[in-house]
């Protein structure tokens, strides 16, 4: 079993492309800021914008799924990509709730 295994892993390092794997990485941050972007749309009562992202949010993640199911390894910018863009927009909002909260006072 665990030669099987271990073949297998060979066989999906030798067609991982790194090019491929920066690719999914760059979409999944623009995903995750796309879901930030969507959950403050919809809280917001943003019709237009939250239908616009929501559309984009499955037409990327497509890209990714079609990634991964050829090879699994590349989970892993996908996951990267993820946590990047979800930091990105989450930082950045609080950075300008406080930059408002000072500007108010």
């Amino acid at each position: 079993m665990f030669d099987f295994l271990n073949f297998h892993i060979a066989q999906q390092w030798s067609e991982f492309n790194f090019i491929t794997a920066m690719l999914v990485f760059v979409v999944y941050i623009f995903i995750d800021a796309l879901y930030s972007g969507y959950t403050l749309s919809v809280a917001g009562h943003k019709p237009y914008a939250a239908a616009t992202m929501g559309s984009l949010i499955y037409f990327f993640t497509a890209l990714g799924v079609i990634s991964y199911t050829q090879n699994y390894l590349y989970i892993i910018p996908i996951a990267a990509g993820s946590w990047v863009g979800t930091f990105a927009v989450v930082y950045n909002a609080r950075k300008h709730s406080i930059k408002k909260n000072i500007t108010e006072k």
